[in-house]
């Protein structure tokens, strides 16, 4: 007799990887979008009169559509399903990437970022909560970190595709804004053959179907959980209530200081490259695309470390190393120091930064239940991209008014605030079932529901 097992048993398969693929696609694009303005930016500012304002108007726009994004798409993801919204999204990426090339006043360009930026912004919490009901449970931390590295791969792929688009002189910033709708497609296409998710099936009372799709997926000796889904209405402030309004808290704090600095200083790591004294034209592209790529090698010890030794210290000390990595920065940025040492810093603290990266992904759709996870992720990376929006908006002022070193002072400050809010609020959730890493904090297990138990079961 074949022993029934759960979903999150089941060991890693073939599967697994097509869904990282369809949920990757999500913080791919964001990278990538995010990436890709930069070089793009530059270029414009040679051609296009523009104010300080307005560039930092352009340099934020994706991220405050993003806010937008997250606070809807997270709760419509957990009302009328994963699957549906998922798909769509990419299309109109697709088309509204494409409609940038064909601006003639910078503030078209910021009304058609903010827009790209709602549907990156809604992508993000159906990636996530995807992800999560599908993965194994003692490899659901490395699944999920794994796609913040992709988003990695986004960002430094757009900033070697603005490089080689530099040749094409004085319209190479309309093709690089433009080249997103490529990725965008190909999503597009690849996400209709994915499955929705049992778990919010289940959730929804659509238990026949969520069965079927676990035994099409995984075999007829499969179920979902041992603790089934427990039929619950979405409630947007549920993710304030019984108990998860710490950790509601707990991820927008942590994650909002690390991506305002992640975000104000890679949206404009060639004009600072430029104040190090690195401008020639070309090699401070090349230099950030060089730097974004090696920040990938942080990604791959923490998929092993966040497994092994938990999810607290692969986010405390990160916070530490990358707030003294920027103070150095500030502490040397007037010494005329080599390209190299520059550069070995700004890798120290990108690997870093990577590597803590991953719990951006782990902790809200981890911490949250099914009926609520798409709303807290939706909710948590609404609340970051706003405050990046803010600092990426006000950088290039502070940059100019109060120079660099300055600046990394400010950008190190939040680093280490970032280490005394994990020091004290980290919940550790390593090889939790979703049903326990859910129930941190709530005083009492989650309940049984023995109709869906015994239709799960047969």
């Amino acid at each position: 007799m074949n022993k029934v097992r759960t979903m999150e048993e089941m060991p890693l398969s073939k599967f697994h990887f097509k869904m990282f693929a369809y949920s990757g696609g999500s913080a791919f694009l964001d990278g990538y979008v995010i990436g890709i303005i930069a070089v793009a930016l530059a270029v414009m500012q040679r051609q296009i009169d523009m104010s300080l304002t307005m560039v930092g108007l352009i340099g934020m726009a994706t991220l405050a559509g993003m806010f937008v994004g997250g606070m809807t798409g997270g709760y419509l993801t957990d009302i009328i399903g994963r699957k549906k919204i998922f798909v769509i999204n990419m299309l109109i990426i697709a088309v509204v990437s494409t409609l940038q090339f064909f601006i003639n006043d910078p503030i078209q360009l910021v009304v058609l970022r903010f827009i790209l930026g709602i549907i990156i912004g809604a992508d993000f919490p159906i990636a996530g909560a995807l992800m999560t009901e599908f993965s194994p449970r003692k490899n659901r931390g490395s699944l999920l970190g794994g796609l913040n590295g992709l988003w990695y791969v986004g960002y430094a792929s757009s900033y070697l595709v603005g490089y080689f688009m530099l040749s094409l002189g004085d319209t190479s910033w309309r093709w690089m804004l433009v080249s997103s709708a490529v990725p965008g497609v190909i999503m597009f296409i690849a996400r209709l053959k994915m499955p929705e998710s049992p778990r919010w099936l289940a959730n929804k009372g659509r238990v026949a179907e969520a069965n079927a799709i676990v035994r099409k997926i995984y075999g007829k000796h499969v179920v979902m959980s041992k603790e089934p889904e427990v039929k619950v209405k979405t409630t947007f402030l549920d993710i304030f209530r019984n108990g998860n309004g710490k950790w509601t808290i707990f991820v927008a704090v942590f994650w909002s200081l690390q991506v305002i600095p992640t975000f104000a200083i890679g949206t404009y790591i060639p004009q600072i490259l430029g104040q190090f004294g690195f401008a020639n034209g070309t090699k401070e592209y090349l230099g950030s695309a060089v730097i974004n790529i090696i920040y990938l090698v942080g990604l791959f010890p923490f998929l092993y470390l966040v497994e092994r030794y938990g999810r607290r210290p692969t986010l405390i000390w990160p916070f530490l190393i990358c707030a003294i990595s920027l103070f150095a920065l500030g502490s040397t940025s007037g010494l005329n120091m080599s390209f190299v040492f520059i550069v070995v810093l700004f890798i120290i603290y990108g690997v870093l930064n990577t590597g803590m990266g991953i719990h951006q992904w782990i902790y809200p759709n981890e911490l949250f239940p099914t009926h609520i996870r798409g709303t807290a992720m939706g909710f948590s990376t609404g609340i970051t991209r706003i405050t990046s929006a803010i600092g990426t908006l006000l950088f290039p002022a502070f940059l100019a008014n109060y120079g660099i070193s300055a600046t990394f002072y400010a950008c190190g400050a939040m680093y280490f605030i970032g280490f005394l809010v994990a020091l004290f609020m980290a919940p550790e959730t390593k090889n939790m079932s979703l049903s326990q890493a859910s129930s941190i904090n709530k005083g009492s297990e989650p309940q049984n529901n023995s109709l869906v138990q015994k239709k799960t079961v047969n």
